[in-house]
């Protein structure tokens, strides 16, 4: 009744700040070409992964003018975009699709600091008895994680900030593709002020515009 006497006020649109790019979009879908995942999930880490995704939320990070867009899905999976020197669809440089693998809790300050210093960003790394070769060249062996600042706005309307120290690693499969291998050591304020920290592993493959449909 009084809504209707005063007016209430409206609910804001999810999709009025959320990132888009090629066309994907907060609330729409994409398809991966079924063929592809027939062909390569023997060898892949997931299994059973869907042929067809709808975005549920969207994040983007700014790495110095390369853009990195993230379309979380209802797979547990998410399609990462990069584009470099802009955020059209012409500075797209690599798509891939990212399943996640497992979420780690990191219980303590001492576990935080030997995750980012002696293990995320060594020059190999071994999952499942796979040897997955870091991706991101140093003049060291060792390599300190990329930071990420990702913002996300999700299918509600609300948004949220995640701090991630960042590591790409890759191994071979057939014909001459690969499995990419994701650690994201992620660290978000808490509602009562403390920090949560994590460590996200997340397993993908490198997508062609062939291999992709995009719905609106």
């Amino acid at each position: 009744m009084f809504s209707k006497l005063f007016g209430s006020k409206p609910k804001p649109d999810p999709k009025a700040d959320a990132p888009s790019i090629m066309g994907l979009s907060l609330g729409g879908s994409f398809e991966i070409d079924s063929l592809l995942i027939r062909l390569t999930e023997d060898e892949l880490i997931t299994q059973g992964s869907a042929a067809t995704h709808i975005i549920k939320a969207a994040g983007i990070v700014n790495l110095d003018g390369t853009w990195v867009f993230r379309f979380y899905t209802d797979d547990d999976a998410f399609l990462q975009v990069i584009a470099e020197g802009g955020k059209s669809d012409e500075h797209v440089v690599d798509v891939k699709l990212f399943h996640f693998y497992d979420t780690r809790d990191i219980s303590n300050q001492q576990v935080w600091d030997k995750l980012l210093k002696e293990e995320i960003g060594q020059p190999e790394y071994e999952l499942e008895g796979h040897s997955y070769q870091r991706v991101w060249t140093s003049a060291s062996e060792y390599h300190n994680p990329v930071y990420m600042k990702e913002k996300t706005y999700d299918d509600e309307g609300d948004s949220s900030t995640t701090d991630q120290f960042t590591m790409l690693f890759e191994r071979p499969i057939s014909d001459g593709n690969t499995e990419s291998l994701f650690l994201s050591a992620e660290e978000t304020e808490e509602g009562s002020g403390n920090l949560g920290r994590c460590l996200v592993i997340s397993t993908g493959i490198t997508l062609t515009p062939a291999q992709l449909t995009i719905h609106g």
